[in-house]
């Protein structure tokens, strides 16, 4: 079998020149770029931009990262929920399911859940069909209150409840009053209208109570008729 070779000149990568002898000569694969005074200008700008931004930006991460929990604290001290919104004017807004949540004056949360809620100005007053209120009190305790009907200050955390208001507290105290004022934030309460209480110490009426310190004292005002239990 005979095989056939092209010359060994043939042979020669591209982009090299073969001369005489045994020199060869590597030709440039590519012009050289010439830049000129504009393009030169631009790049000294773009570095001293990039001098100047990229410290900044560190610093804006660096204080976002800092104060992040901050942030994220400020949302979780009041949060508004609901389910659907019902009616919406120019006037009023009406939602259903309401729920909002918060902390009080010690960070302890606190809800306001409402069937229906209507908020007919920017004040922050909110008028609530059938709220009920859950907050927490001193060593773990809690305080529940129901009503027909209410307004919700949520700028300042106050509550006013009428109609069928009943307040339950987790030591097994009941009281009902037509009507009473609940400062949400400090755990407190107020009402001028006729009570009926119940308990593990008996069962009492009065013209009204007042609660403080954050659940833990209840003073019934005005003429007060009691019958208390003695320990079995």
């Amino acid at each position: 079998m005979k095989l056939s070779f092209p010359p060994r000149d043939s042979l020669a990568a591209p982009g090299i020149e073969r001369g005489t002898g045994n020199r060869r000569t590597l030709l440039p694969s590519r012009a050289r770029v010439r830049l000129t005074t504009g393009a030169i200008a631009r790049r000294r700008v773009f570095v001293k931009l990039a001098k100047l931004l990229l410290p900044v930006g560190a610093l804006a991460l660096l204080a976002t990262i800092a104060l992040w929990p901050e942030f994220d604290s400020a949302e979780d001290r009041g949060r508004v929920a609901f389910r659907r919104v019902t009616q919406g004017t120019a006037d009023a807004m009406r939602i259903s399911g309401a729920r909002y949540q918060g902390v009080d004056e010690q960070n302890r949360p606190f809800n306001v859940t409402a069937s229906s809620a209507t908020q007919r100005d920017e004040s922050g007053l909110i008028d609530l069909a059938q709220p009920r209120a859950d907050i927490l009190l001193t060593n773990g305790a809690w305080m529940l209150l129901e009503a027909r009907e209410g307004q919700f200050d949520r700028p300042h955390n106050q509550l006013n409840l009428q109609g069928d208001v009943t307040l339950w507290h987790d030591n097994g105290t009941t009281m009902t009053t037509a009507a009473a004022h609940i400062d949400v934030g400090a755990a407190e309460a107020d009402s001028d209208s006729p009570t009926a209480a119940q308990g593990p110490f008996g069962t009492l009426e009065s013209e009204g109570f007042r609660l403080r310190e954050r659940g833990q004292v209840v003073i019934f005002t005005g003429r007060s008729h009691a019958i208390l239990e003695g320990k079995q």
